[in-house]
């Protein structure tokens, strides 16, 4: 091969030449994110208006009234037995406006502030009504608010401890039903020890009147004699406390409610009374 023709084959390309177009290029600069102008044209669009806070539904606002439940008031609504500014209802979610005057079966209705109140009840005195011998719970409350509190469940005069009372016709409602979970624990007082194999048959549940209560826990209390047990069930009747033990041929001399639905008798002395605080209401409706 001559020289001139190797001379070729080895030179460069001239610099004259197109760049190869992989090569990087500056990039582009971001289109400015400034929202467009509005035409002057274009009509807005419509925005929805937001339902107002002090709209409330009327089943709720019988409910806050304290007459009956939610569920009930749904009763009485189909039923034709609820007016609102004169006008019967029978709508399934109406709402009553501000200024709106609800006539529940012949009665005008105000709805009262939810009050919550905890008692550590003592002896001899009883939630029912009947027992024109005995005194009543509400007298130990009475002065707690004039809203129309009820208490939560029953409680005989022998039986001590903690007690709710309430407006709130729901939450009475949602902890009268039988399968209601909240926990209570009771401190029972027996008229001889309880023996070990008998404690030991209980924990394993119990069968009254033909049906199975289950025991979350029952144990001897510490530093006490083995009449004192301590016992742990999730039903609402307090009667079933003295059955079960009743049941094996004990006598029970004093049932005292030292736990309900996450309440203690903490700084409550006997006889005493508190407000629940708002977490614990929380508690207890999301129980």
């Amino acid at each position: 091969m001559s020289n001139d023709n190797r001379s070729k084959k080895n030179s460069k390309p001239s610099g004259d030449k197109k760049k190869s177009t992989t090569s990087s290029k500056p990039p582009m600069q971001k289109r400015s994110q400034k929202p467009r102008p509005k035409s002057a044209t274009k009509p807005t669009q419509n925005v929805s208006k937001p339902i107002k806070s002090d709209d409330i539904r009327l089943n709720k606002y019988i409910s806050n009234s304290g007459v009956c439940s939610r569920r009930d008031a749904d009763i009485y609504i189909q039923s034709g037995n609820v007016k609102v500014n004169g006008e019967v209802i029978t709508e399934m979610g109406y709402k009553v406006k501000p200024g709106d005057v609800v006539n529940f079966d012949g009665k005008t209705l105000i709805p009262e502030k939810k009050e919550y109140i905890l008692l550590n009840k003592p002896k001899n005195f009883t939630t029912s009504e009947d027992e024109i011998d005995h005194k009543n719970v509400l007298e130990l409350v009475r002065g707690a608010t004039k809203s129309n509190i009820q208490p939560i469940g029953r409680m005989d005069k022998n039986t001590t401890g903690l007690l709710v009372f309430t407006n709130d016709t729901d939450m009475i409602r949602k902890f009268s039903l039988p399968n209601q979970k909240s926990p209570k624990i009771y401190q029972v007082s027996l008229d001889r020890n309880l023996k070990f194999e008998d404690l030991e048959k209980i924990s394993g549940g119990v069968t009254l009147d033909g049906h199975r209560l289950y025991i979350d826990e029952i144990s001897y209390i510490e530093d006490q004699p083995k009449t004192e047990i301590g016992l742990k069930l999730r039903t609402p009747n307090v009667k079933v406390v003295r059955a079960i033990f009743e049941s094996f041929n004990y006598n029970v001399l004093k049932i005292d409610r030292v736990a309900f639905a996450g309440l203690t008798k903490k700084n409550l002395p006997r006889g005493n009374w508190r407000f629940l605080t708002e977490q614990e209401i929380i508690n207890m409706k999301n129980i």
